[in-house]
């Protein structure tokens, strides 16, 4: 109850009873969210999320959930997607955005929007795998090998089929965030795989990221994204791996002693809204949230660009070390340690992606 307390007073604006569900419903009900992930970036200072827009009669609610700090660019992506829809829709949609895992962790959100009991959008990819084994593929290491391949992938045949998935698992896709390569984190140093044996290093919930790093002999322990700070700081866990932009914005720098250039997975995340609360809305209000998704993924990709060139200088200025390593030998070995748990669609599917190449 004191945690309630404290994280209320910390997000005055939200005094009062905030909107833990919503969707595409004229009685929507509301309850207290969740106390938000103490964590270090969950205090970096945040734009208003307010459109300017009088959405006091909204007939419906579009709750948005996310596991990122309030600086961080999928957030400020929401807070773009949240202008767009309530200004286009003349008010008739209201939008709520709860960042920090205030909603619980991914996997917790995505249960929750297919349950429609407490979001209705979330941003997650290889998590669906899930509900879709298929679509585990995302978190394919090594798979995607430049954000060329990346693109011709999304805007392919590719991406439609995997759009496709998406919709038969409960989700309706409204656009996507690219993400800039995954490298680890430690404060062991490492130059070869011979250097990660027993490491202990906090990976998602993904069979095939345990397989990849225990192909390489460390030991992945998933865990959700608001404890690995914590746990870095015990000593619970020795790494982790993320995009630059994670690694930055969660201030794993402080914990953290090395950054070892892995570059094992190039990803995205899909601008995900339950299909049920899709389909709820009147055929013109689908439009102004569909419109809205192709923005907000625009308004993304630029941050996201200018981001990345200024990352790595930041992370360095906090002292990381940056370390280079043979990308090739952890790419033979992840591969060789996740291609056999695949199944006939999996490696159909992989054989579709890695076709989709342009640079090949």
């Amino acid at each position: 109850m004191k945690k309630r307390i404290a994280a209320l007073v910390l997000t005055t604006a939200m005094a009062v009873s905030l909107a833990a569900c919503g969707g595409g419903s004229s009685s929507t009900t509301t309850t207290a969210a969740p106390a938000a992930a103490e964590t270090k970036a969950a205090e970096a200072a945040a734009p208003a999320a307010d459109s300017g827009v009088d959405t006091s009669k909204a007939a419906y609610t579009i709750s948005i959930g996310h596991i990122n700090a309030e600086n961080d660019s999928w957030h400020l992506a929401s807070l773009d997607f949240k202008e767009q829809v309530e200004k286009n829709s003349n008010g008739q949609i209201k939008v709520e955005i709860y960042p920090n895992s205030q909603l619980g962790s991914e996997v917790d959100m995505i249960q929750s929007i297919l349950q429609q009991g407490g979001c209705d959008l979330t941003f997650t990819g290889e998590s669906m795998q899930t509900y879709q084994p298929d679509l585990g593929m995302i978190g394919m290491p090594y798979l995607i090998q430049s954000d060329e391949h990346m693109a011709a992938v999304l805007e392919g045949e590719v991406g439609k089929k995997l759009e496709s998935l998406m919709e038969e698992s409960g989700m309706k896709v409204l656009g996507y965030f690219t993400r800039g390569p995954r490298y680890i984190t430690s404060n062991r140093e490492i130059h070869s795989i011979a250097d990660c044996n027993n490491l202990i290093i906090r990976t998602p919930q993904s069979p095939m990221t345990v397989a990849a790093f225990s192909a390489i002999g460390a030991k992945p322990t998933p865990m959700a994204l608001s404890e690995v700070f914590t746990s870095l700081q015990s000593g619970t866990i020795e790494a982790q791996e993320n995009p630059l932009a994670m690694i930055q914005n969660q201030s794993f720098y402080e914990v953290q002693k090395y950054l070892v250039k892995t570059a094992h997975l190039r990803a995205w995340v899909y601008i995900a809204m339950g299909k049920a609360q899709f389909d709820a809305l009147p055929a013109d209000l689908q439009q102004v949230v569909l419109d809205a998704g192709k923005h907000a993924q625009d308004f993304e990709h630029e941050l996201f660009l200018k981001n990345e060139t200024e990352f790595e200088n930041k992370l360095k200025e906090e002292g990381m070390t940056f370390i280079d390593v043979d990308q090739k030998e952890f790419a033979d070995a992840m591969i060789a340690g996740v291609l056999p748990i695949l199944t006939d669609s999996q490696k159909a599917l992989y054989e579709e992606i890695e076709a989709a190449n342009p640079n090949k």
